[in-house]
């Protein structure tokens, strides 16, 4: 039987994401776990998160997760959410500059607290709600509708330093990615398990996927 580990570093909603996997897929099995034996037995791996980079990154190290992300990474297929695709960037411009994972080079940024809409009202920070994604191609994009709105909450944005990693954008108001890939690497900035049909459809096909790009 399938299955599939989803990082548990203590941050996050981790029975929400592994509810909405078994909701894609009844047949597998979903372990929350920080055993790396567990992590590394299993078919795929989630990295969630949401919260403050320092304490991800602190939890990570604690719970010597580093290098099996990385293992896990490069051997499987990978699916990273909001935090959890944060840290695989290089490093964050939280609290003067936090070292990160680094699986994809490139940095975090937060949005200006100046930002206006098109009216020129200011725009709320966090980044909170549905918004619309620009699909690039990427096998976890079929059969879901180009422009399809996802439900966010972050106040941060990657910036991937090679533009063939960004698979996906968004608009806030300029545009900024929302979806990385790499090889068998799939990380998004909006939450899956909170968006509903679309999101589902994602981890349907993350489940499916064999990490070919």
């Amino acid at each position: 039987m399938s299955s599939v580990a989803v990082i548990d570093y203590g941050m996050g909603n981790l029975h929400s994401i592994a509810k909405a996997l078994q909701h894609a897929n009844p047949g597998i099995t979903v372990h929350i776990s920080a055993d790396a034996d567990i992590i590394e037995n299993a078919d795929r791996v989630v990295f969630p998160g949401v919260g403050a980079m320092r304490d991800c990154m602190h939890a990570l190290h604690e719970l010597n997760l580093i290098d099996v992300i990385k293992q896990t990474a490069r051997d499987k297929p990978f699916l990273g959410i909001c935090l959890g695709m944060q840290a695989l960037l290089t490093d964050s411009e939280e609290n003067g500059g936090i070292a990160c994972i680094n699986l994809f080079p490139g940095h975090v940024r937060r949005f200006a607290d100046s930002i206006k809409d098109a009216q020129d009202q200011p725009l709320k920070i966090p980044h909170m709600g549905w918004n619309r994604v620009k699909q690039k191609p990427h096998p976890l994009w079929q059969d879901i509708p180009q422009d399809s709105r996802f439900y966010f909450v972050h106040s941060y944005f990657v910036t991937p330093d090679s533009e063939q990693a960004s698979v996906a954008t968004s608009d806030y108001p300029q545009p900024f990615t929302c979806a990385i890939a790499k090889d068998n690497v799939f990380a998004v900035q909006f939450h899956p398990e909170k968006s509903q049909t679309v999101g589902l459809q994602l981890l349907q096909n993350f489940l499916r996927w064999d990490g070919a790009a």
